[in-house]
């Protein structure tokens, strides 16, 4: 696969990975994305003090969980993937506009259509948010 971001089926203004730090495939991937603060969700979270929603940095998680698991060189690629479960998550800060997401993603399990990723997400030493996600596709 000559850029594994193509496997993420979002458009661009719902995508929270810009680029690949590592990959290995199918197994983990660390990746970045810069809060730039023209994100529409940030004109309400909130108006005059924007802060990136924690459920935003879990979907961050789900989205490079994505480009790890369809990147396993062993199994193709599964059609319709989706997030389908988050256990254990913790938001523990916030992101703000001019700040840069380290996101860390790790394929702990396959089971057919089903993957769980463990994941977090951090800005230099702060920890904002981890969890467990569950992929599913077909």
């Amino acid at each position: 696969m000559t850029d594994p971001l193509a496997a993420l089926p979002h458009g661009p203004e719902f995508r929270f990975v810009d680029s690949l730090d590592t990959l290995n495939p199918g197994k983990s991937a660390s990746a970045r994305y810069l809060v730039r603060g023209d994100e529409g969700f940030l004109a309400g979270h909130f108006p005059g003090d924007p802060l990136m929603p924690g459920v935003i940095l879990i979907e961050a998680i789900a989205q490079l969980g994505g480009v790890v698991a369809q990147s396993d060189p062993e199994i193709p690629p599964l059609g319709n993937l989706l997030l389908t479960g988050v256990r254990g998550a913790k938001i523990l800060g916030a992101a703000r506009p001019g700040e840069t997401l380290t996101i860390r993603a790790e394929v702990e399990g396959r089971l057919g259509g089903m993957i769980q990723i463990s994941g977090e997400v951090t800005v230099g030493d702060r920890s904002l948010a981890s969890a467990k996600i569950m992929l599913s596709g077909q």
